[in-house]
Formats: C-alpha cells, structure tokens, sequence
C-alpha cells in the first residue's frame, strides 16, 4: 500500500460511497474502504465530472498533458496500474509512458502528464484508504490528482495540487477492457457500487439508506451519486404518458447509486450519451429511463441495478445510437427494451444486451427492423418463459407499429441458443 499519509495528503477515489454536496463539490460520508487495488487495468473516472483521465489524440509522445473527457472505456483512457516501491505506478497502456510532475516539480498547479517511465519519486502515487475508497498522493510533493480549477467540463487539464475534499480530487477507479485496450485481469477489483450477484444480474435487491420526498424533476447536470436513498414523489404511479422524469442527465453524464420508487413519473431521461449505474427501480411509472439523444453515435450504458413491476416496458430509446444493458435484473414487466415504433422522428436504433436476468417479464426487447434496427443478445438468463427479441415495422407518429415475427435471424436479432439459458 505504500506508507501512510497524513489525511490531508490523502486522495479518494469514490467506490461505494454515499456522497453529501456541498458548494456544488461532493464530500465522502462512507464508512473507509479496506480493499487495496490489484494489479491490473482501469479507467480514472472523475468525482466532480464524472469524466475519464485521457490521453489527448492517444498520444505517444512525451510531456503530453493528461485532460478529462466522456468515459468510453477506450485507448487513451486505461491506465495499468502496477504496485511499486512506495506506491504504485500509473502507466497509459496505449504507451507504455508513466503517468508523472512535470519537472518532478513538487509545486502546486503543475501538469500531470505521460513521459517516459524512470521509476522517479514523481511517477508514482500512493493509492491510501481514506472514507469510503482512496486518496492517490504523488510520492515526490505529496500533492493530489485534480483537474485544473475545479473544472467539470470536457478537455480540462488535470494537474497536481494540494489534497482536499474536493470532488476534483476524488477518483472512481473501474475495471477496464471492454474496449480500446488489453483486458485486465485484477483478482480484487474496487468498484464503484454494490455488485449485482455475480456480474450476471442476478443477487439480491438491496435496501435503502434513506429516503427523499422529490416533487419536481431534478437536473442533476454530469454527475450525481445518490448514495442509495430512495427517491420518489412524482406522477401517479402509473404508466399513463407525459409525466415529468425524475431525474434528468446531461449529456456524457453519470447517474449512479440510487433507489427509485413509486410514484416516479418518466424515471430518467438521458439528454445525450449517459451511465445509469447501479440504479434500482423498486416500481416503474411510465417507464424507468429514456434515451433521447438524435445522434447516431450517442452511446447509453446501464450497468448493474434492476427494474420490477414495468408493465409496459422498461427502457424506452426515443432517439438514436446504441444502448448496453449489463449486468440487470428486470422482475414482473412487459418489456424490458423498446426501441420507440412510432416516435415523431424515426432512427436507426440498437441495444446490447450482456449479463441480464429476467423473472416474470415477457419480452426482452422490442426493435424496428425496417429502419435497421439491431438487438445482440449474452449471458442471457430467464426464469419461465420470455421472447428475447421481437420485431416490428415502425410507423409515423400517430399509427400502431406492426408486429411481424420474433426470434434470431442473425441480421436484426442477433443471439444463438447458448446465449439464453432457461430456469
């Protein structure tokens, strides 16, 4: 773990955390984590932003300045973080270069960027527990990680500066490999939330640590934990449509480590790209989130969490690009994905769909195959019966989609028998 660390040297990186704001920065309140990071790669996601440190361009240079941009699991973003003498080493994997001070300078507001490794005081950092996860201090000036005035925007430089409780200088580390990089291989990986069972939706529904009477709809811009109190007030409880969301997430923002209950009118709408983590829909009114960017590259990632008592459906994607589903448990509803049939604009849609468990729910996703739909289907689990993938003929505004076959066909339902397992 390295040596110990006064507290205010120290530098957390969130995990499960309940988070209290303050100022518009968010202070941990969580119990101190006890886990200490395995070798293995991850991405650094923001507190304050929820925002990843990244390689501008995907750099191979020296003296590139590390900045924060959306969290796309991608090159540029995975740091391979290995236990050093004194600390750890964070190497871009892209690279191969150390995460270092520029000049080994032990000042405040002075770069972190990539350069060449040396196995310098300057490029290695102590990862302390401190509250509910981390504190990352430079070995050379005791200085913490942190984005360049406590900027929550897109492309801000990160920097070292001296350790507080700002949300800048708190940290996610997460698991990489799904994408732009080799695969990890950690044997006890931090997380950010509860898991969820085994990685495959299945385990137990948690409990809340509060609760929190909301009568209007949040907008809760690019970041916003939760702490898993339950939140709920709006609507009627039902699935009649119009209601006003609960939340609302800008785009290439983070919503995690939330209990929403009834009534909760239209749930969550992403405005654009967007991470529903380990959120847990206790009962779905209209429907628990929806997807509304025009964009065709937009991205929507859920990741953990479960929804019970949809009736309708679930998600309901309204707008264009691709939404994951990982790692979910739906319980007693209609649909659990509906790519929207006859929205006032009609897009070529897709979900992805890995690690997810269904109880009592009819229909796993609903898509338009006429408009070039798509649905990829994995580690797919189904307690009774339920059609994984339906097909429709999307429609204008104002008429009924047509139903006109279910099943894989390799094209548009994309899934082999060994991908679905019936209990």
């Amino acid at each position: 773990m390295g040596r110990h660390t006064s507290p205010a040297r120290r530098w957390a990186i969130t995990l499960a955390a309940g988070l209290m704001t303050t100022g518009g920065l968010v202070t941990v309140l969580a119990s101190p984590a006890t886990a200490a990071p395995s070798n293995g790669n991850y991405t650094l996601a923001n507190g304050g932003s929820g925002l990843c440190a990244t390689v501008p361009g995907q750099s191979t240079g020296d003296g590139v300045q590390l900045t924060q941009t959306t969290c796309a699991d991608a090159t540029g973003q995975i740091l391979t973080i290995t236990a050093v003498s004194g600390g750890y080493q964070l190497k871009a994997a892209h690279s191969g270069k150390c995460l270092g001070v520029r000049d080994a300078s032990t000042s405040a507001g002075k770069p972190v960027q990539q350069e060449t490794c040396t196995g310098a005081a300057s490029q290695t950092w102590e990862l302390t527990a401190s509250g509910s996860g981390y504190r990352v201090v430079n070995a050379n000036g005791g200085k913490c990680l942190n984005v360049k005035d406590n900027s929550t925007a897109s492309n801000a430089l990160l920097q070292q500066n001296s350790c507080d409780s700002a949300a800048t200088k708190q940290w996610t580390l997460r698991s990489a490999g799904s994408g732009g990089g080799p695969s990890p291989s950690p044997s006890a990986t931090p997380t950010v939330t509860p898991t969820s069972g085994g990685g495959d939706g299945s385990g137990s529904w948690p409990g809340d640590t509060g609760s929190v009477h909301q009568t209007s709809t949040r907008n809760v811009g690019t970041f916003f934990d939760g702490g898993m109190k339950r939140y709920y007030g709006i609507g009627d409880g039902g699935q009649g449509e119009g209601q006003d969301p609960m939340f609302v997430v800008a785009n290439g923002g983070t919503i995690q480590n939330v209990i929403i209950d009834a009534p909760a009118g239209d749930g969550i709408h992403c405005e654009g790209s967007c991470t529903i983590r380990n959120v847990w829909w206790n009962d779905v009114g209209e429907d628990a989130a929806t997807f509304k960017s025009s964009s065709s590259s937009a991205t929507y990632l859920v990741d953990g969490g479960g929804a019970k008592s949809g009736s309708d459906k679930v998600f309901q994607h309204n707008g264009a690009g691709t939404v994951t589903i990982k790692n979910f448990q739906v319980h007693s509803s209609g649909k659990l994905y509906r790519a929207c049939g006859n929205c006032s604009s009609s897009y070529q849609r897709h979900v992805v769909m890995d690690g997810v468990t269904a109880r009592s729910t009819k229909v796993l996703a609903g898509i338009n195959t006429n408009w070039g739909d798509t649905a990829r289907f994995s580690r797919i689990t189904v307690y009774g019966s339920a059609t994984v993938c339906e097909k429709y003929k999307g429609v204008p505004k104002g008429q009924e989609p047509t139903k006109i076959g279910s099943g894989a066909d390799g094209v548009h339902c994309i899934y082999s028998p060994s991908d679905v397992t019936y209990k």
